[in-house]
């Protein structure tokens, strides 16, 4: 008689996935990490900064951790070194894309490396570079243009550039380093080295409590840049107001700053909290700061000095916690040296100054910004894209009004291109008017 047999099968062993921890307060650059270490099947958890960070190393164990260059609330290089005190066996990864020397080299090094130049790369549409040249083809020059994607295709094309585009546009991809991918920020379009200076004065003075007075010409983007110190700032999470004091007559600036009580002037049916009271804890951000009255300048002054204000028509002295980032077009030193403007407010606000560039000094990024803002402009349809003609024709302009004025240019464009996919030199209008 056999003896039936019986195979016993053990369960299979459940492996813990392999967790990254990302620390940062800058909430895209957490989202391109995520997205990436998910792909290769890491779970991802976040942190907005090193305290979080570290009470999520404690709670759960992580495998890596990748640290932004700097967080709000703790200095970076005293984290990193306590952090691999405490927890030797993890993978510490710096946001500059390299990993800590100290300690054991840990299985996972190539691919953290990877994920973190695939986040870098992909920033945004906007901040993607030319694809890699190996060091026989580096000095050949790679002409950015987006064409309708094969399959599989990548982004951006290479192809050689028209005769009739300027040199500076001729993008070398050598010139796309990781340190500019390492200092660059998300809102702020371009691998030039003043945007990127930009973005390194946004990174340095963004976590203090320091006055911030931003300067550049008009449509060159000086409100994402104070939107970005505020995002990246402690103060993130409470309101940003901003406020154009080119744009409110004179007679009511008072009150939309300050506020006022009921009966306080014609018309004042009931009373209303101003600007900088709505900011209570957070960031104001006063655009076209060089155009307020002198009047008022001195009222403004008292504000920022001790953080106390009357509304209009009331005795009553309020406590308001605002960091002030200001800006202008204006030579703002100029003026108040000619007395135009209040000196001693001058020298309130313009603490830490940062300058935006014009569209003509940082003309190389302009394949960048056209992607970037096509890409905005598709998102409620299909992406278009330019030809060789329409790019040659929007290098060769001088761009008087800036980024600004180039957004304008685009959306132009899509409207007369209609249902084609591509823009060609036909479709782009500057809006002028020829006689």
């Amino acid at each position: 008689m056999q003896t039936a047999s019986i195979t016993v099968l053990s369960a299979p062993t459940r492996i813990r996935p392999r967790t990254a921890l990302v620390a940062s307060a800058d909430r895209s650059f957490r989202q391109r990490l995520t997205h990436i270490l998910t792909g290769l099947r890491w779970q991802v958890r976040e942190a907005e900064g090193g305290a979080q960070a570290w009470a999520e190393a404690e709670i759960s164990p992580v495998e890596a951790i990748i640290v932004d260059s700097w967080l709000p609330d703790l200095d970076v290089g005293e984290f990193l070194r306590d952090f691999r005190g405490s927890f030797p066996n993890v993978d510490l990864v710096t946001a500059n894309g390299s990993l800590e020397q100290e300690g054991p080299r840990g299985p996972y090094r190539q691919e953290l490396l990877y994920a973190m130049r695939r986040s870098q790369d992909n920033d945004t549409a906007a901040w993607n570079a030319a694809p890699a040249l190996n060091d026989s083809n580096a000095e050949s020059a790679a002409f950015l243009v987006h064409r309708p994607a094969a399959p599989n295709a990548s982004v951006f094309e290479k192809a050689a550039p028209p005769p009739s585009v300027p040199a500076f546009l001729r993008t070398d991809a050598a010139t796309h380093g990781a340190t500019a991918a390492a200092e660059r920020l998300p809102e702020l379009v371009g691998n030039a080295a003043c945007m990127i200076e930009v973005s390194r004065r946004v990174r340095l003075v963004a976590p203090r409590m320091t006055p911030v007075l931003i300067e550049g010409p008009t449509g060159s983007g000086k409100e994402l840049v104070a939107e970005a110190v505020h995002r990246l700032s402690a103060r993130s999470r409470k309101p940003f107001v901003a406020i154009n004091c080119a744009a409110i007559p004179e007679a009511l600036l008072e009150a939309e700053l300050f506020g006022h009580t009921r009966g306080a002037f014609t018309g004042a049916v009931q009373g209303r909290t101003g600007r900088i009271e709505a900011a209570d804890g957070g960031t104001l951000f006063l655009d076209e700061i060089g155009e307020m009255p002198l009047a008022l300048q001195s009222k403004l002054l008292r504000f920022v000095e001790c953080g106390e204000l009357q509304r209009v028509g009331d005795n009553e002295v309020v406590k308001v916690d605002v960091r002030i980032v200001a800006a202008t077009h204006r030579p703002l030193a100029e003026h108040a040296q000619a007395g135009s403007f209040r000196s001693d407010l001058y020298y309130r606000l313009a603490v830490f100054l940062i300058r935006t560039p014009s569209l003509a000094e940082h003309a190389e990024d302009l394949p960048f910004l056209i992607e970037h803002f096509l890409e905005k402009l598709g998102r409620e349809m299909p992406v278009k894209h330019v030809d060789d003609s329409a790019m040659a024709k929007l290098a060769a302009h001088d761009w008087p009004g800036n980024v600004r004025e180039l957004e304008h240019v685009l959306e132009r464009g899509v409207i007369l291109a209609g249902d084609e996919p591509v823009l060609t030199a036909s479709d782009i209008d500057f809006g002028r008017v020829v006689n």
